[in-house]
């Protein structure tokens, strides 16, 4: 049997796909390979336009490089091809240098062979002299070039938005032709370092907890179930690094932190995400004030790394962290909103009358406490510009938090609101095993009454407190929130790849 050699004829040339496969077959036959392992490069675009940043045109520097990207721009006419190459560039920025390519310079195979084997969205190495075009464009005019990987799919149009499903869904693509999906994840990584650097700089250590949890705890949140096929043994994805950490605490690592991701079984939206970043800090022989000056201190410092300053802009209007953060108390601030005096003792029906008059959906089996926190999150809540410490919780809001030294019925704990959205938490912990144990107990009971997100009994951390944990503070950061806040971004644009509905 003879083999067959695709040709040009053979393929519809209205498929994009196939044109270019073919293309690639052809360069493996001619011995040419499609994706080499390593190509010659010498410089890297940034370099040669930070070298030669003022040439006059028609200029010629006498300087040969190699350099690489891909080919974002061509023009093939004539005896002399133009070429756009792109690379990341400093900050996902995107750096763009042109490639001329000359019958007098590479000769005649060479050009034919570019004409017909390179297309938009190929890398390509080129090597030749830097100079500047007759129209001032800085440029290497090619002596040679090597195609590094041969592109299969044609890019998306370059002057068309890509919609927003495609940008999420097809995020590598969306990084090739838009700078700002490139800049968002230097962004990301600078806040995210700013957050370590601040926390290291107050003698906290970085450590890595469990992702697989037998019992899972340290939010109320639904958790993904899994299997453990080694002890056969049902487990859950973590909701929280909480309760590990502080296992560590009590252990004597004193100050500590984590920053990873967690994972609720829950809705998906705009501000949601299945999985998705938390930083959890725990400071021994601090309290939910130390933890608000340490919040601050974290918030300003990514904001000067996100470059936005100590003014964000965001839909709402400009949020100012810099001054005195201000603080609200859950009860009097309802009160305020609604017109009437709410406090720990007013009853559920009382609450539902008022929930009924404000129209905010409830359950009317829903207890006071619980009725409270829907009330106040949504009347009072979305008119929070700028950073406000809610604090004086109602205990139903954190179980693990403990009970306020000044104030009945009412926790040590707050959330931060900034522009509207909760964008971080803190509590005075709680670390009596006894009424810690009430209260994972009562968590249990809701959980046994069908309440999904309620926590369970978790045998080994009430252990770890009865070794005696000292008093300390904790914090729960939102890392995609935060960069959702400055840069006026959805959740789906601020995770790189984040999780989708499969494609049908």
């Amino acid at each position: 049997m003879t083999e067959q050699t695709s040709t040009t004829t053979d393929i519809d040339t209205t498929d994009q796909r196939a044109v270019r496969m073919d293309k690639r077959t052809r360069l493996l036959e001619q011995g040419v390979p499609a994706y080499p392992v390593t190509v010659e490069r010498s410089a890297s675009l940034a370099d040669v336009r930070s070298r030669f940043p003022d040439l006059e045109p028609g200029a010629s520097t006498g300087e040969t490089v190699s350099v690489t990207g891909r080919v974002m721009f061509i023009r093939n006419t004539g005896k002399l091809c133009f070429a756009t190459l792109q690379e990341g560039g400093p900050q996902g920025s995107g750096t763009r240098l042109q490639a001329m390519i000359s019958l007098a310079e590479v000769g005649e195979e060479s050009l034919a062979q570019w004409k017909s084997a390179v297309d938009l969205g190929d890398q390509v190495q080129v090597t030749g002299e830097v100079i500047t075009s007759r129209r001032g464009e800085l440029s290497v005019m090619a002596r040679s070039f090597v195609i590094a990987s041969k592109a299969l799919r044609p890019l998306p149009v370059l002057h068309a938005d890509l919609n927003e499903e495609t940008r999420v869904r097809q995020r590598y693509a969306d990084l090739i032709v838009r700078d700002e999906a490139r800049q968002m994840v230097y962004t990301r990584a600078a806040m995210v370092r700013a957050i370590r650097d601040t926390l290291h700089s107050r003698d906290y250590v970085e450590v890595e907890t469990p992702i697989l949890q037998l019992i899972h705890g340290g939010a109320q949140a639904r958790p993904f179930r899994t299997h453990l096929n080694a002890f056969d043994q049902p487990m859950t994805l973590r909701i929280a690094t909480e309760l590990y950490l502080k296992r560590a605490v009590v252990g004597g690592i004193d100050r500590v932190f984590e920053i990873g991701r967690v994972f609720r079984n829950e809705g998906v939206d705009s501000t949601h995400s299945p999985e998705f970043t938390m930083l959890e800090s725990y400071e021994a022989w601090g309290d939910m004030y130390v933890m608000a000056d340490r919040m601050q201190e974290m918030i300003r410092n990514a904001a000067q790394a996100a470059g936005k300053g100590l003014k964000i802009e965001t839909e709402r209007g400009v949020v100012d962290l810099s001054g005195e953060w201000a603080w609200l108390s859950v009860y009097p601030g309802l009160s305020e909103a609604v017109g009437q005096e709410i406090t720990p003792d007013t009853d559920a029906g009382t609450l539902l009358a008022v929930a009924e008059r404000h129209q905010v959906r409830v359950d009317p089996a829903w207890g006071a406490q619980k009725l409270v926190l829907e009330l106040f999150g949504e009347i009072v809540e979305p008119t929070l510009l700028q950073p406000t410490f809610v604090c004086d919780y109602p205990p139903a809001a954190q179980p693990l938090a403990r009970p306020h030294r000044e104030k009945p019925g009412v926790i040590e704990a707050w959330d931060l609101i900034i522009a509207g959205m909760e964008t971080g938490t803190a509590f005075s912990e709680l670390i009596d095993p006894v009424i810690q144990r009430e209260r994972l107990v009562a968590q249990a009971h809701q959980a046994a009454g069908g309440d999904e997100e309620a926590m369970q009994v978790d045998e080994d951390f009430l252990r770890a407190l009865e070794y005696g944990a000292p008093p300390m503070g904790g914090i729960g950061l939102g890392i995609d929130r935060l960069v959702m806040l400055f840069t006026g971004s959805g959740i789906r644009e601020t995770i790189l790849f984040p999780l989708l509905k499969p494609e049908s």
